[in-house]
């Protein structure tokens, strides 16, 4: 069922990165594989394991912790080099997959984040302790080098980090403006190459000012988002700080799980895992792309300006702030939908509508459980959390998710 007024597109949420759950086993590894054979059952298992070992790398190893849409561009060189190995040895046969998965994995991690260099190599040697020496596992080692430098190559040059890209818009009604002496986080993220080359998707933009549609966005967020709303229950502020938190490797963690209990195979995992991240990375670039360009005011900044945007229907409120603290770019779309709907998209279409995932967050008083049956409820508790944070209006969440829903489908189509 969805949510969303004009799109029809079910629904998202992203930032604050509070500790996710833990993901490894002892001495930080993710659960070495068990069979000493690397058919395709423990194979497979490996390619989860390494899955866990990227988002510890990523997400728990390195200080600072990447934000969500940072930490997952790497996340994908990681999934598509695995991939990428898995098919090599899916057409030799003589050659351990087990293998090509761990040196694959071990080696993008290595080039990206090298101060985890001993844990990794730690990781690859637990990895291939669980596979026959010889032939097989040497071929396997070198189609994993092989994978991970063609992807390390493909990545040179590809906008990452580039410091010309900055945000530079008018101090008018409707455009957002970073704090006094601050700048628009991760700019070059708008630029940056895409990991699997799609087109982008067509979005309408934010509504005009003077619309009613506006004031009816506006309204809801100032009546449910700020920090002392009376309307909001108290499940909707739990779902709100809950989604807050980074959930690409809380998502991950449930996406694992599911996989461990009911096998895909080998082939149709690193697939499943390639499709999510290329799929969620490329919902990033082209919504940093719009939060560069279009560059639309975040609901604190409208409603403190709402005597400005000449719309009858808006009224100011002063001291005005929302549940959520505001991230450091603008309103449209929403980077918390790119990180949900595509992912959510994925997993719909190879596991099914009904495929049921249980998310654990860690935080500093416990771990935190949410449990959905179906995506299209995670997607409406992800949508509206961003809502009830005070954070976007309810346009930005629309277009998010039909950006990301549309992407993925794009983005399936031509990765195999």
């Amino acid at each position: 069922m969805s949510l969303a007024r004009r799109t029809g597109c079910v629904l998202s949420a992203l930032l604050v990165v509070l500790s996710p759950l833990a993901l490894t086993g002892p001495a930080g590894t993710a659960h070495a594989t068990g069979s000493r054979h690397g058919g395709d059952g423990s194979a497979q298992q490996v390619a989860i394991d390494w899955q866990r070992i990227a988002m510890r790398t990523v997400y728990t190893e390195t200080t600072p912790t990447p934000p969500p849409p940072v930490g997952v561009v790497y996340i994908s060189f990681t999934s598509m080099a695995v991939h990428d190995a898995v098919k090599a040895v899916l057409k030799r046969r003589s050659a351990s997959a087990s293998a090509a998965i761990a040196q694959a994995g071990h080696d993008v991690l290595v080039e990206y984040f090298p101060t985890s260099k001993t844990n990794l190599d730690r990781d690859l040697a637990a990895t291939l302790a669980g596979v026959h020496n010889g032939r097989a596992e040497e071929k396997g080692v070198r189609i994993g080098k092989a994978a991970a430098a063609a992807m390390i190559a493909s990545r040179a040059d590809d906008g990452r980090n580039d410091a010309s890209v900055v945000y530079d818009k008018p101090q008018k009604p409707g455009f957002w403006q970073p704090a006094p002496g601050g700048v628009m986080a991760f700019a070059w993220l708008a630029e940056m190459d895409q990991v699997v080359p799609t087109r982008p998707v067509r979005v309408r933009g934010p509504d005009r000012l003077t619309s009613a549609d506006y004031a009816a966005d506006y309204n809801e967020v100032r009546r449910l988002g700020s920090t002392t709303s009376t309307e909001r229950t108290a499940d909707q502020t739990a779902i709100a700080q809950f989604m807050a938190a980074n959930q690409i490797p809380v998502y991950r963690d449930a996406l694992c799980r599911v996989l461990e209990k009911d096998p895909i195979g080998l082939y149709r995992t690193t697939l499943l895992f390639a499709r999510i991240d290329a799929s969620v990375v490329n919902a990033f670039i082209q919504t940093w792309n719009l939060k560069l360009n279009v560059g639309f005011w975040r609901p604190f900044q409208a409603i403190a300006g709402a005597d400005t945007d000449h719309n009858r229907a808006t009224k100011p409120g002063a001291n005005w702030t929302p549940l959520v603290p505001n991230p450091s770019y603008s309103d449209y779309t929403s980077g918390h939908a790119a990180a949900t709907s595509p992912m959510a998209e994925v997993i719909r279409r190879t596991l099914g509508e009904d495929t049921a995932l249980e998310l654990r967050l860690a935080t500093p008083t416990g771990v935190v459980v949410r449990s959905y049956d179906t995506l299209s409820a995670l997607e409406h508790d992800a949508f509206m959390a961003r809502i009830w944070g005070g954070l976007h209006f309810r346009k930005a969440m629309e277009d998010g998710y039909y950006l990301g829903h549309q992407t993925a489908r794009r983005v399936m189509r031509v990765l195999y």
